[in-house]
């Protein structure tokens, strides 16, 4: 029977986390489509979450570049289909790895950044303090976040699908004798501008994920500062969890079985 109290309480919490994410995306929604933003908070935010982490995304996507051309380089050479490896870093960058690869390392920063800022707040009263003058903490606190991530995450998308792409170019022509042109003229036929677009809107679903995340946990903060410390924690693997599940139905819906 504890078997079963068990299950039922975590089915039970499953659905109220569900709902409880549904409905901030919801009243967020709400007042996007009815203009009521914070531009000035968006620009800041749109700068702490999305400038900032352009570092750390594109040494990431540089290094995930250059290891697929090294392991695809000399084998395809060997194989008499060096001209093939510049399509194939650009494919998978621009579909696949760009999006979600740069999707997970905000979530790694900016995910944790976020619900131990709004965690803190609840913790020291500030969002009851919010809700005591009248304003919205949702308007307040969460939209700005929301609009800054879906904005800036394709952005540094891009950014990574061309440094992923360098970087192959160069240790491929390193490793492999493959010239900058066959690489590049290979990268121009596998990869059309479709692609790298439905890549692009990956991120921006894998930007609103990461926010809404975030912030659903930042709000739901109880238990001081361990409690701040478990938010985090639980904002950073929930939304990475998300992001690959929603990589791989956005791949099938978008791409589907033939690519």
């Amino acid at each position: 029977m504890r078997v079963l109290d068990d299950v039922g309480r975590g089915t039970s919490g499953l659905f109220e986390y569900a709902g409880g994410v549904a409905t901030l995306s919801a009243e967020s929604g709400r007042f996007i489509g009815s203009l009521r933003i914070r531009v000035a908070e968006t620009f800041t935010q749109a700068y702490f979450l999305g400038v900032q982490s352009t570092a750390i995304v594109l040494l990431t996507s540089l290094f995930t570049g250059m290891v697929i051309s090294l392991e695809s380089a000399v084998q395809a050479v060997q194989f008499g289909v060096g001209d093939l490896v510049g399509g194939g870093v650009a494919f998978i960058s621009a579909r696949e790895l760009g999006p979600m690869l740069s999707a997970v390392v905000v979530a790694g920063r900016t995910g944790a950044a976020i619900a131990a800022e709004l965690g803190s707040m609840v913790v020291t009263e500030q969002i009851e303090a919010l809700e005591a003058l009248g304003l919205s903490p949702v308007q307040m606190l969460v939209v700005p976040r929301l609009l800054a991530l879906a904005i800036m995450l394709p952005i540094l998308t891009s950014f990574a699908d061309i440094v992923s792409v360098v970087g192959g170019m160069y240790l491929a022509n390193t490793v492999a004798h493959i010239s900058f042109e066959t690489f590049i003229s290979s990268a121009r036929q596998a990869v059309t501008f479709t692609d790298v677009l439905k890549g692009l809107l990956k991120a921006g679903v894998f930007g609103c994920i990461i926010a809404l995340i975030g912030s659903y946990q930042g709000l739901q903060t109880r238990g001081g500062a361990a409690g701040v410390g478990r938010a985090t924690t639980g904002a950073v693997v929930t939304s990475i969890i998300l992001i690959f599940a929603a990589n791989f139905i956005m791949s099938f819906l978008l791409f589907g079985y033939n690519g």
